[in-house]
C-alpha cells in the first residue's frame, strides 16, 4: 500500500521542508512493517475564490478527485479525535490493513476543510486544540508517521 498525503498549499525551500524530508525518508523503511510500501506528497493549489465557504469546497472538490475510491481516507482537522502516539499507531495500522492499494491523508487549506472531507474520512485527527501552520502540521505528521513507524518496530524512539 502506498501512503499519499494529500496537502493544500506548497512548501518552500525551508526548514520544514528539509525537516518532512527527512522524517518521510525515515519513516518510510519502519513502515513497511505496516504494510506500507511508500510515502508520496501531492501538494494542491490554494483556492482564490472569495468566500471562505468557497475556497473550502473547492479545495475539497479538487482533494476528493486525487483520492482513489477504494482508499482509506485519515483527515487532520482541528474537530478531529485528540489521539496518543500509539493510538495513532493503531488507527494507521488498521487502515493499512484494508488491503487497499493506498491510504490518503488529508491537510485542508487555511480556511479549514469542507464537510464532504470530513464524511469522506474515515478517521479524522486533530493535533490538540490550537490552530497550527499548515507548514508545521506537515512537519507534525512526518515525524507522526516515523514514530509510528518506530513503534510498529519495537525501536525505542517512542517512550511511554
Amino acid at each position: 500500500m502506498k501512503l499519499v498525503i494529500l496537502a493544500v498549499g506548497r512548501l518552500k525551500e525551508s526548514a520544514e521542508r528539509a525537516l518532512v524530508e527527512d522524517y518521510l525518508r525515515r519513516a518510510k523503511p519502519l513502515l513497511r512493517r505496516m504494510g506500507i510500501s511508500d510515502v508520496a506528497v501531492r501538494e494542491l493549489p490554494e483556492s482564490r475564490a472569495d468566500t471562505a465557504e468557497l475556497r473550502k469546497r473547492q479545495e475539497a472538490d479538487e482533494i476528493l478527485r486525487r483520492i482513489d475510491s477504494k482508499a482509506p481516507v485519515l483527515l487532520l482537522d482541528e474537530r478531529g479525535e485528540h489521539m496518543t502516539s500509539r493510538g495513532f499507531t493503531g488507527a494507521l495500522r488498521k487502515l493499512a490493513g484494508r488491503g487497499a492499494k493506498e491510504l490518503a491523508i488529508v491537510i485542508g487549506g487555511p480556511d479549514g476543510v469542507d464537510e464532504s472531507l470530513r464524511e469522506r474520512a474515515d478517521v479524522t485527527v486533530a493535533f490538540g486544540r490550537m490552530t497550527w501552520p499548515h507548514r508545521l502540521v506537515r512537519v507534525m505528521l512526518a515525524e507522526q508517521l516515523y514514530r509510528a513507524g518506530s513503534i510498529a518496530a519495537g525501536l525505542p524512539y517512542h517512550r511511554d
